[in-house]
């Protein structure tokens, strides 16, 4: 197949994942090095057919060496003429293999930045439910392999909607932003932060049990404290939350709604963890 018409295949694929993209790019890199190795086998044909011409033409005389001339012009004009050929041809190629390769970069630099918007909730920064679906799964396999522990924190905001009804839509928005805050300060790097949905947000921490998770949710109601203390807008910020173990072979919706379960339990009662 001409490497052309391989080129323009994958000029006309449109849009694909970040994967997708990537692996064209390897294939890329592999035609480049087909040219180098088209180049480098013409040189040594070349080579060898002048050497086939040239040394049935040479004879040795009283040890010195005579050379028949009269092939020569033909000779180097036809191997100027393919030397040029070859240049043109791979000049040529390599220029659309370049085109070709800028193209699928900037595609995938798009298409990656696509993917990460579509991964983050814009108003909080923390990920999304679609990244949920993604991520969660990736998680409980890897527990379920490891044997280790996995806990999930359903926290949502006691009395959201009155703080949009009294102070707006924008107060609502930034008190959302605030909660994303405070959970990005009060949990490691390895933890997973999702906005869930509307005020509710999702924690999933691997290896960590519900007794050290409490301890978390301890530290995150601290947080909140000390943010009302310094708050002047007239209203307390008050976490709801609830806790659940995942057990290996257990289905991550019955993990949530045990969460959320407990979530709906805590809100009833209000009675603070520490």
């Amino acid at each position: 197949m001409d490497l052309a018409h391989s080129l323009r295949g994958l000029e006309r694929t449109g849009s694909h994942s970040a994967e997708d993209i990537q692996q064209q790019i390897e294939e890329l890199s592999s035609r480049d090095w087909q040219l180098w190795s088209i180049g480098a086998l013409l040189m040594l044909v070349l080579a060898s057919g002048f050497f086939a011409l040239v040394l049935p033409n040479l004879a040795w005389s009283q040890k010195n060496l005579v050379l028949d001339h009269r092939f020569l012009p033909q000779l180097m004009f036809g191997l100027i003429t393919l030397i040029v050929l070859v240049n043109i041809y791979l000049i040529a190629q390599r220029k659309s293999l370049n085109l070709t390769r800028g193209s699928l970069i900037r595609e995938l630099v798009y298409s990656q930045r696509l993917e990460n918007l579509s991964l983050y909730d814009p108003l909080t920064q923390l990920f999304n439910r679609r990244a949920m679906e993604e991520f969660v799964n990736r998680e409980v396999t890897r527990v379920n392999r490891m044997g280790t522990q996995l806990t999930f924190l359903m926290v949502d905001i006691d009395g959201f909607r009155n703080v949009n009804s009294s102070f707006g839509h924008r107060a609502g928005d930034e008190v959302l932003v605030e909660v994303a805050r405070i959970l990005k300060n009060n949990f490691r790097g390895a933890d997973l932060l999702f906005r869930y949905g509307g005020d509710e947000f999702l924690v999933v921490m691997p290896e960590t049990s519900e007794e050290q998770a409490e301890i978390a949710v301890r530290r995150l109601l601290r947080a909140a404290e000390s943010w009302n203390v310094s708050n002047k807008r007239g209203f307390d910020l008050v976490l709801n939350w609830g806790i659940s173990a995942h057990v290996a072979g257990s289905e991550i919706s019955e993990v949530l709604r045990e969460a959320d379960r407990k979530l709906y339990q805590s809100k009833r009662k209000m009675v603070p963890l520490f």
